[in-house]
């Protein structure tokens, strides 16, 4: 079972592909993990990827694509995956779809996670994350024990560069003009379905659930 997620940023798409990996088994692979985990241990793909995300922009093609496809082939990956972040424009979807083709294999669903631009801004200025650990939270919806303060490792909470309001209007934008067609793209081949996202996310994922089968 190979599964794609769609969704603006803060839509809630990797919690939801997080739940989707726990249920099924199957690894959920994220490429803002990937990118942040590079940053935090300072490699040099790590800070030519922050030099693009502080700023709101998406990390190139090429440096995503290498590091996705070499993941996607690992045994962990035989029975399936969830990409969280993956493909996020036409091109990169191509690319994946052809590398798939060559195993005589496919994406099997494209799940929408469908949140106005409004919600977004809300929630994504309300998180906050642990730079030590890579824990987050949400000041009205997943709380720290202690404001301010990292429940796992006690290190001190920010509100990331990328989370705030500014850069998530830039973000959203960009979204809409790379990332959006593929829900066309998808749509065409079959596998699109759509969720909406601004229900409770437990209903989100049950609706999720109800689409895979």
């Amino acid at each position: 079972m190979k599964i794609v997620m769609l969704g603006a940023p803060g839509a809630g798409k990797g919690t939801q592909a997080q739940m989707l990996a726990k249920k099924y088994d199957i690894p959920h692979v994220s490429t803002g993990d990937i990118f942040r985990m590079n940053i935090k241990n300072g490699t040099e793909l790590g800070m030519e990827a922050k030099k693009y995300m502080d700023q709101g922009l998406l990390v190139p093609d090429e440096l995503t694509v290498r590091i996705l496809l070499d993941r996607v082939a690992r045994e962990d990956c035989r029975k399936g995956y969830v990409l969280d972040g993956f493909p996020r424009n036409i091109p990169q979807a191509d690319v994946l779809d052809e590398a798939l083709s060559k195993l005589g294999d496919k994406i099997d669903y494209a799940i929408n996670v469908d949140v106005p631009d409004e919600n977004i801004i809300r929630r994504m200025g309300g998180r906050r994350a642990c730079l030590s650990c890579g824990a987050t939270y949400h000041i009205e919806h997943v709380p720290p024990k202690k404001e301010g303060i990292c429940d796992k490792c006690g290190q001190e909470l920010v509100l990331r560069d990328d989370d705030k309001p500014e850069t998530v209007k830039n973000r959203l934008q960009v979204y809409k003009e790379q990332t959006q067609p593929l829900i066309d793209f998808y749509t065409k081949k079959g596998v699109l379905h759509n969720v909406d996202g601004t229900k409770d996310m437990n209903e989100v994922f049950e609706a999720i659930v109800a689409i895979l089968g």
